[in-house]
């Protein structure tokens, strides 16, 4: 099974320019996980032959939301009580998930699908944005709030859950660590967040697989010809439970891919 992972910032853009279709056609995963579709299931006037598109919107129109095309075959197994949007509220509410900016598990940001063999997750992680107003939320509430769900997941079957984590998680995730160092995205708070999930034996599936190769991110600023001169971020993620390790077959990044200021990526699980 190949799953994908895509901040595509913008579900509408990023079909009208062909790229969605494109990247799907080419790869055929499984189940392609979205971040930023910044959309309505009502607004949804288009589609993608062989798949259904599942859709987590945010209360605020044009803003964040998560989605996930899956394989027809899949989606047949996925009624409503297999789909699961947000944190449930008996975890949300031991923490503080609002701010003066909204509540983040208003905002669309977990999408749960349960498969026969393990729960997979999508998430959205709040950014906590270029003063770092959002950071204390982030680290003392987001981040342990969505790994207690993960946890609370896991008793049941294994878990994976991906999408744009807004963390680069070591030096090498990221072309200037050391310019970059206690700047939103490369605190330590958030990458002590990152470490979190780490320690509770979820697996950083590209790094398992490909090691400590270098130069390879899935994230770029529009400025400064940052993607064209690959001075960018890896931050987004598929995070596979040990419970699945032997599984792990390969992880990808797929840089050329057009679209966003995001690129896709992937991990392949064996079915056996």
């Amino acid at each position: 099974m190949r799953i994908a992972s895509w901040n595509i910032n913008g579900l509408r853009a990023v079909m009208r320019k062909g790229e969605l279709e494109q990247f799907v056609l080419a790869e055929h995963p499984d189940i392609l996980l979205l971040d930023e579709v910044k959309i309505k299931p009502e607004q949804v006037d288009f589609a993608i032959e062989g798949y259904r598109l599942i859709i987590n919107s945010a209360d605020r129109p044009g803003y964040s939301g998560t989605g996930a095309l899956v394989k027809n075959d899949l989606a047949l197994d996925l009624g409503d009580d297999r789909i699961r949007r947000n944190l449930p509220l008996e975890i949300a509410s031991d923490f503080t998930l609002a701010d003066k900016f909204g509540d983040t598990n208003r905002e669309g940001r977990v999408l749960t699908l349960e498969l026969s063999d393990f729960y997979l997750v999508g998430v959205y992680t709040p950014n906590s944005k270029g003063d770092l107003s959002r950071l204390e939320l982030r680290a003392s509430g987001w981040d342990p709030a969505f790994l207690a769900y993960m946890n609370e997941l896991r008793q049941s079957k294994p878990v994976i859950f991906g999408g744009d984590l807004n963390v680069a998680a070591q030096p090498i995730d990221l072309a200037n660590p050391e310019q970059n160092e206690g700047k939103h995205g490369y605190t330590i708070q958030e990458r002590v967040g990152f470490s979190n999930y780490i320690d509770s034996g979820f697996i950083d599936s590209f790094r398992r697989v490909n090691g400590d190769v270098a130069e390879q991110y899935s994230w770029w600023s529009n400025w400064a010809h940052s993607r064209e001169r690959n001075i960018g971020w890896r931050i987004d993620y598929l995070m596979v439970d040990s419970q699945l390790m032997d599984k792990i077959t390969d992880a990808k990044i797929y840089q050329g891919q057009m679209g966003s200021d995001h690129c896709p990526i992937s991990v392949d699980i064996s079915d056996g």
